[in-house]
Parts: C-alpha cells; structure tokens; sequence
C-alpha cells in the first residue's frame, strides 16, 4: 500500500511529494499534464517560500528583490524585508525545478488525471491503486473538492487575475504594487531584461485596456507585451474543511482568499508540510487544525486589506497610510516575508 497520493502536479503538489519522500512516506502523483504548466501567478517568491524551496534541494533561477513598493502613480511607500530576499521566478522555471526534482528522487509521476476516487477506513482507491492517504492537490478550481461536497459557495463579486511579461530591464529591486481605482497591477523583476505585470480586477476586459488605468507604469512599459497573457479565477474559492476522511486537500484546493498579498506559493508550501506531517503521524484528523494555523496570518491579512479595497473610502488611503506610517507598512510587509 502507498502512503500517499497526490492528485495534481504543480508545484504544490509536487512540493506534498518531496516532504512526504523526505519524511521517509511512498508517495505518487497524478498529473495529466507536461511539466512545466504555465499559468497566471505573479511570480514573486517571498524569502520563506525561498528558504522552503532551497530546503527541498529545488535549484532556483530567477531575480533578486529586497522588498514590497505601494504606490498610486503620485505617492509611494516601500519594506524591506528583515528575512532575506525575495525571488522574482518564471512560473514555468519553477515548476520545471521543481518536477526535475521529483524525478531525480524517483517519485513516480502518472502522466494521466486521477480518475474516479472512493476510499474506505482502510485506505483510498484511485486509477487501481491503494493509499492509506490522498492529498487534493487539483488547484484553484479543485474536482476533488467539489465531487466531495466541500465546496462553499461564495457572494462576493469574483477577482480574477491576468499576467503578461515585458521585455524591459527592471527599474527597481522591489516589487512594486500600483494600485487604482478598483484594481491593482503587481511588477515583479523576473530576469536581467524581463518584468512580469500581474492585474488583479474584477473587470472582465482585455489585459491592454485594464493597463490604461496605470499611466505611470505604462509609461516604462514597451508597447507590446513579451509573453501572452494568463488568466486566473474567480480568486476566491472556499470550502467547509480541509478533511474528508483520508482525503487532505492542500494549497489553492484547499481554499483561496486572494492574490493581493502575493502569499500563494508560501502558503501552499507550509501546507504541504503540515499535511505530510499529519500523514506521517497518522494523524489526519488534525490537519484542519494545522492548516488554519499555517494560513491564519495570509488569510487574516488578505481578507482585511480586500475588506479596505473594496470600500471606497478606506481604499482611497492605502497607499497615502503606508507613506506616513511607515513603519506599520514595514510590520506588514514582513509579516507576509515570514
């Protein structure tokens, strides 16, 4: 029997699986897709998602940034962070680091979807093979979640993302976050001459005219983009627990806020590690536990920053708040870097 199936290859899932090698577990994954899988993602790795990386021995190519800038085209506010530095990274760079490191450990990856899942108080059954565990690991729009009857609806108007690259050196070493009226535009140095530019919105029109919003960063901007754009959404995704008997979902599966704090890849990595440890312990059952405390500050933090964005009012003062409590903005900032 395996102790562990994974169903979904990106790099959470990827990642379940070398913390369950390295926790000494049999581990597979199912993953229909060939690595790498682009996708929209804004690119930025804080410095705890960095150190988690290096940790697994995942080899990491990308560019350096030292911290987080606000800015409304007038007024600006900028962190660094206290941990280390961040890591601008290409999602299709990481992913392929990250399945290259999965191979060299020999964990089996099944070129193919999971297939139909049913499991029993002594183990889970899927594509012919036994586990004593799955990790749901399908992302943001998760089967798993939905055939197992975890997922919440939600009333909120939805927030997608779009993101494209341009061919341009970076001006700065921080990622800037531009913010308007209703949306924000996250600049992530991702190589020598290459920036990505993540929208966040809730307008469903094309990328281009979503840019006219931000006069300033277009003005840096070369006029056509250097990559196509990726779409994501609706962002946010909820579900009424982490735990189906011996299924455990993880990373976007589990539930989604908001890309607003840029916190996706760190938070799906401690998951990962909270939801092998369950599993190694066997312990499923205090994995909803370990999961609300590994995501409580990106979910306590995304939710009041969206809270504000979507008040007029409050909006209008982010980023002039930033600027003169500066050290407010540093103290969050790091929070997310953590």
């Amino acid at each position: 029997m395996i102790d562990l199936l994974v169903a979904g290859g990106g790099p959470v899932g990827l990642a379940t699986a070398l913390y369950a090698r390295r926790a000494g577990l049999s581990v597979e994954v199912f993953e229909p897709r060939l690595a790498p899988i682009d996708k929209a993602c804004g690119e930025g790795l804080m410095p705890c998602a960095v150190a988690a990386l290096e940790d697994l021995l995942v080899p990491l190519r990308g560019h350096p940034f030292r911290g987080i800038r606000y800015t409304d085209g007038h007024r600006g506010a900028e962190a660094e962070f206290a941990a280390g530095l961040g890591l601008g990274v290409r999602r299709t760079t990481l992913h392929a680091a990250l399945a290259d490191t999965v191979r060299q450990q020999g964990i089996v990856v099944h070129p193919r979807p999971v297939g139909p899942v049913r499991q029993d108080a002594r183990g889970v059954y899927a594509d012919g093979l036994t586990a004593r565990y799955l990790a749901a690991a399908d992302g943001l729009h998760s089967p798993l979640r939905r055939s197992l009857g975890l997922e919440v609806p939600t009333a909120t108007p939805p927030r997608f993302g779009l993101r494209t690259h341009f061919q341009v050196a970076p001006w700065t070493d921080l990622v800037e976050v531009h913010w308007a009226n209703d949306m924000e535009a996250y600049v992530t140095p991702v190589a020598p001459e290459l920036v990505g530019v993540a929208i966040l919105t809730r307008r469903r029109v094309p990328f281009a005219e979503q840019l006219r919003s931000f006069p300033r960063l277009i003005e840096r901007l070369p006029d056509v983009a250097g990559s196509e754009t990726r779409g994501a959404g609706p962002l946010l995704q909820r579900s009424s627990s982490r735990v189906c008997g011996r299924i455990l979902l993880v990373g976007d599966a589990a539930g989604y806020v908001d890309a607003l704090t840029g916190e996706g890849i760190s938070v799906g990595l401690a998951s990962a590690r909270a939801l092998v440890d369950c599993v190694a312990s066997d312990q499923p059952q205090t994995y909803e536990r370990s999961w609300l405390k590994a995501t409580r500050r990106y979910r306590w933090l995304t939710s009041s920053l969206l809270w504000a964005r979507d008040h007029r009012t409050s909006a209008a003062v982010i980023v002039p708040s930033a600027q003169r409590l500066p050290g407010v903005f540093a103290a969050a900032v790091n929070q997310l870097a953590r």
